[in-house]
């Protein structure tokens, strides 16, 4: 018979609901602790095994997750309406390093059947790109866009597609800073074979600033159009998409080593299960992807409050514990210069899934991070320089993070959830299900369950599992948001708008 509740840790004074639904009155025995439950309780909600006082912890994963409002007993449900968050707005940290194992892989790392672009890096996807350089231009990409995939034979190319955005006017400062830094990097994605880049020309987000940021780029491959400078820029942009096009008829897939692969680890809509089934799951692979040689990178950092003195300890050296430091207080201050709560999370739909404080939260989270040494801290739009476990400075929304994530370098982005999403960023977004009643129900948003991990599967062999999809999507597989073509951007807005 399945369990039916999961203590996580021996240290923890709660259970978590396994069944999709346990009545009031029934006795259960879970780590060595039998308890009635006195509430009906649904999947992913938490169970006291013991009374808790007043004012007392409430323990999950082995770690506080906040305190009792009122006095608990046991076989009470531990909700938001008897547990509240025990964060204080401040926090002094010291750096107690753990000592990590490094584990090289015990075989040869397998190969990627990708594209191999000039300066050395890895494309998994041959795309054609029209990237606006400010909103008002968008219906303009779109028409290109249509035009191409009604007059060109683009067999040969993965995808045409316009990554429209209401940005790159009307912005002031760092604002307008990260919006140039964050196009400059979606021209530059390896996974794009060919980008026409399309300004109108009196916008702030000037053609010859953002060349600049650009830095070095391959002049066959990226290409620029001002609309006002032209008599029709849709005939000039459909001229330039087809020279494109013409150019990627030469890619091909070759092997390629697992070391150029860079991976995105994200969570969203999460529910009770996600720190007992999906997330652990994705943290065992980023190891074995750091083992064979690869790069993964974590953000969302409003969920690492609460959890991030666990990433802190993990820090290669000082420098690096020192710049976790600031990733997290420096986005306390971004709350408080626009007058928010540091911890108005979780969402409704984390509670409705058993989710109750931050700390629960980002315990949960953090654990998409395996458990290798954190390497480095990105900055916003910049690129992953060292292969191993990267921080990224970016917020918790789902697309705002995975575009952060594609835009630091990643390939693909692994994105956990409980409560099921259809959406995909620019890079494929591969979807892992925390249970399998999401997966079976929404089969068409679903790339991978781990539902299947309270089921029986050992977490060892769903992560075999997971690796082989990895490979797979990177050699050509599509995912299910890229057979719907739900791909989009969104940048991270920081400022006023004039």
């Amino acid at each position: 018979m399945a369990k039916r509740i999961i203590r996580i840790n021996p240290a923890d004074n709660v259970a978590v609901v396994l069944a999709d639904e346990i009545k009031a009155g029934e006795t259960l025995t879970e780590g060595g602790v039998t308890v009635t439950l006195k509430d009906d309780m649904i999947r992913g909600h938490k169970v006291a095994l013991t009374d808790i006082a007043q004012g007392g912890d409430v323990v999950k994963y082995g770690y506080p997750i906040g305190h009792a409002t009122s006095h608990i007993t046991a076989g009470e449900h531990v909700h938001s309406h008897n547990l509240a968050t025990s964060l204080d707005l401040d926090l002094e940290y010291t750096y107690n390093p753990v000592t990590i194992e490094a584990k090289p892989s015990s075989s040869e790392p397998p190969t990627i059947n990708g594209y191999l672009r000039a300066n050395g890096e890895m494309g998994i996807r041959n795309e054609l790109w029209i990237v606006p350089t400010v909103g008002c231009v968008n219906g303009q990409a779109q028409a290109i866009v249509k035009r191409l995939t009604e007059e060109c034979d683009t067999c040969h190319v993965d995808d045409v597609r316009a990554f429209t955005h209401n940005y790159g006017c009307s912005q002031l400062g760092t604002d307008h800073e990260n919006t140039r830094s964050a196009l400059a990097a979606l021209i530059k994605h390896p996974n794009a074979g060919g980008v026409l880049v399309l300004g109108l020309g009196c916008e702030n987000n000037q053609l010859a600033t953002l060349r600049d940021t650009l830095g070095d780029y391959d002049p066959s491959r990226i290409k620029f159009l001002v609309a006002q400078e032209v008599d029709d820029e849709i005939e000039e942009g459909v001229a330039i998409g087809k020279q494109l096009i013409e150019t990627m008829k030469n890619d091909r897939r070759q092997p390629l080593p697992m070391s150029l692969l860079k991976v995105g680890l994200k969570c969203g809509g999460s529910d009770g299960l996600s720190g007992i089934t999906a997330n652990p799951l994705v943290g065992m692979v980023s190891d074995k992807l750091i083992e064979c040689g690869a790069t993964t990178i974590m953000t969302e950092v409003p969920e690492m409050f609460g959890a991030e003195t666990i990433l802190m300890n993990r820090a290669v050296d000082r420098k690096i514990f020192n710049k976790i430091t600031s990733l997290i207080n420096d986005f306390k201050d971004y709350f408080r210069s626009y007058g928010q709560p540091i911890y108005e999370n979780p969402s409704p739909g984390n509670k409705a899934g058993g989710i109750t404080t931050l700390e629960e939260k980002s315990l949960g989270c953090v654990q998409k991070g395996g458990t290798k040494p954190v390497v480095d801290v990105i900055g916003y739009a910049r690129q992953a320089t060292k292969a191993g476990l990267n921080l990224l400075n970016a917020p918790g929304n789902d697309l705002v993070a995975s575009t952060a994530l594609a835009l630091a370098g990643c390939h693909i982005v692994l994105f956990t959830t409980g409560r099921g999403t259809p959406f995909g960023t620019f890079v494929p977004t591969m979807k892992i299900s925390t249970n399998t009643a999401l997966y079976e129900k929404k089969k068409h948003w679903i790339d991978f369950n781990a539902g299947t991990i309270i089921e029986g599967e050992s977490i060892n062999n769903a992560s075999k599992r997971m690796l082989d999809k990895i490979i797979d999507t990177a050699s050509g597989m599509l995912l299910e948001h890229e057979l719907t073509g739900a791909k989009e951007i969104a940048i991270f807005k920081t400022g006023v708008t004039l």
